[in-house]
């Protein structure tokens, strides 16, 4: 490898919110990775630190293409430039995009479980959670296309927040599942907004579709949001995009991004961005082999250490699922628990609603070594809670 993943960064006392926390203990929730970003972002930023002016900034054209480039070679998708906005993020876009899609008491249907923010984005805007909650059978999450047919239907639904790929399961859905979803959509007035900012992250052979691309009726019913910070791990640069196919949906959204002011870049996000698309392939692919190697190591040393769990086998993402019905249906206080009893910090699925109460998210995104001290520390926790 031509980058090193595995050196042991200490991250404490740096404002990091994952480090937040006590000096035994060992931080594995939040979606924020152990790892420098790539250098050529380093490079990137340094340059513009030493113009030593830190002015206001606007988008270049530069910006756009850089991310048509990015999925035209990396995903097969070159989304036209005219269709992009810059905006600060992902959230606080989808929170702008249900305030001008939606009305106040629409429902904005969501597969849970799903990346809590969500819920926040929709309930804090006065809009109903409508849930077409994922089936988990056969070691695997399905969708109930019967219930999403009818939810979808409802006069009330205009809104649909999809996460491609899956968060915390770490489902990659498949071109036939996404056009099937386009056509429902459609039929019944529904916009789709999907967050594809783990899209970068997946197992070798087992690439993410962007939903825009799978049909003309998918690009016209919806609103695409990337962004280059799960994959380079570089949240606090507030830099995101959203693709927009349609004119008149777009501008919508646009009226939205510009009267609430998540349209200005901060200094670096822009050259950050740029470098990112055009320089980052090979730090990503290497990444990918890095996070794909953690999570075999994970699923084996749970096998032979827990059996009692279960690991979904999730093709995208840096966040492992794991079913836990076997020692408690209340992981919240397995979770609190362990942090007890060990220092290891790791989510409890309650927050994503569904069947979330019977399972733990853990971060893998971290060097080997780090990432076998959480896991010696899991063993020693699960046996603990279950001989208390």
């Amino acid at each position: 490898m031509s980058y090193d993943f595995s050196e042991m960064i200490d991250r404490r006392h740096t404002n990091s919110v994952k480090w937040d926390v006590k000096d035994n203990e060992l931080p594995m929730w939040v979606a924020d990775m152990d790892f420098r970003t790539a250098p050529a972002i380093v490079d990137a930023i340094k340059r513009k630190a030493d113009t030593g002016i830190f002015g206001y900034e606007e988008v270049p054209t530069a910006y756009f293409e850089a991310v048509q480039h990015w999925y035209a070679t990396e995903h097969n998708w070159s989304p036209n430039t005219d269709w992009m906005r810059f905006v600060t993020g992902v959230v606080p876009a989808i929170s702008s995009a249900v305030r001008r899609v939606s009305h106040v008491g629409d429902n904005v249907l969501v597969q849970a479980p799903v990346y809590n923010i969500f819920y926040n984005s929709i309930v804090n805007n006065g809009r109903h959670v409508l849930c077409n909650d994922l089936q988990f059978a056969d070691g695997t999450y399905h969708v109930d296309w019967d219930d999403l047919a009818a939810k979808l239907a409802d006069p009330l639904t205009t809104m649909m927040i999809l996460c491609n790929p899956h968060n915390p399961v770490g489902k990659v859905w498949q071109p036939a599942e996404l056009s099937r979803l386009a056509d429902l959509a459609a039929a019944n007035h529904v916009t789709v907004f999907s967050d594809e900012i783990h899209g970068d992250i997946t197992d070798a052979g087992h690439g993410y579709t962007p939903f825009a691309s799978v049909s003309d009726t998918a690009a016209n019913h919806s609103i695409t949001a990337v962004s280059p910070s799960k994959t380079f791990n570089v949240a606090a640069l507030h830099a995101a995009t959203l693709i927009i196919p349609d004119e008149n949906l777009r501008n919508s959204v646009d009226r939205g991004i510009n009267s609430e002011e998540l349209a200005e870049p901060n200094a670096f996000a822009i050259p950050g961005s740029i470098a990112a698309y055009t320089q980052g392939a090979e730090w990503v692919h290497e990444l990918n082999a890095t996070i794909t190697a953690n999570k075999h190591t994970l699923t084996t040393f749970i096998q032979q250490n827990l059996p009692e769990l279960h690991v979904i086998a999730g093709h995208a993402t840096y966040l492992v699922w794991i079913d836990c019905r076997a020692v408690t249906h209340d992981t919240q206080a397995l979770c609190d628990f362990i942090r007890q009893q060990t220092g290891l910090f790791i989510t409890a699925g309650a927050v994503y609603g569904g069947d979330g109460h019977d399972f733990v998210r853990i971060n893998v995104a971290c060097p080997a070594q780090r990432l076998q001290d959480g896991l010696d520390r899991l063993v020693q926790g699960i046996h603990a809670f279950q001989t208390k």
